[in-house]
């Protein structure tokens, strides 16, 4: 029988991203995750992994990162204001009334079907983050965002829920954020 594999924070890490634990076979974070955030270089990647809780899925912590995430939800089951929202088809739907091409930016496919697509905030720019299907992208996309003091977070690739991986369907550098997405999602900081 072949033993469980670990997620591996080190592809994320090599990316400028930072990482934290999540509870094995969760996406949930658990209280005071913003203290177990992780930033390093190359150097010190090997202590990472090795001091990395065993099974621990990740969390891509998006302020400290510098990134957002759109939430690419597929809820074709359940309950609630969601249920039978695409958030794919929905976004898709959107680039076409924006004239705009699905963008070309670091990808993840979720355990339903989903998608996480990840931007570089501009700088001056802040993003909220916002869930339950009322960020202006419509039903079934959720951002999330730099926001103004934690930040949201996204599952990264590795993690496993449900018995189900989230995995890199688009392994490219991650795009900054496209100009005519900050206009809809995007505040100027004028602090």
């Amino acid at each position: 029988m072949t033993p469980p594999r670990c997620p591996d924070p080190g592809p994320l890490l090599n990316r400028g991203l930072a990482v934290f634990p999540l509870p094995p076979g969760a996406k949930a974070a658990p209280a005071g995750w913003q203290h177990t955030i992780i930033t390093v270089g190359a150097s010190a990647l090997e202590a990472v992994r090795a001091s990395w809780p065993t099974m621990s899925n990740i969390g891509i912590a998006c302020r400290a990162s510098g990134v957002i995430g759109i939430d690419l939800d597929r809820h074709t089951t359940g309950h609630g204001a969601n249920v039978g929202a695409d958030g794919v088809d929905q976004f898709a739907q959107i680039c076409r009334w924006h004239r705009r091409r699905w963008p070309h930016t670091l990808e993840v496919a979720t355990p339903n079907d989903g998608r996480h697509l990840l931007f570089r905030v501009p700088p001056g720019v802040v993003v909220e983050s916002v869930s339950g299907g009322t960020s202006r992208l419509g039903p079934g996309i959720d951002i999330r965002g730099t926001g103004y003091r934690l930040g949201g977070y996204l599952a990264g690739p590795g993690s496993v829920v449900g018995g189900r991986e989230y995995t890199i369907a688009v392994d490219t550098d991650i795009a900054m954020l496209p100009d005519w997405l900050v206009a809809l999602i995007g505040k100027r900081d004028r602090r």
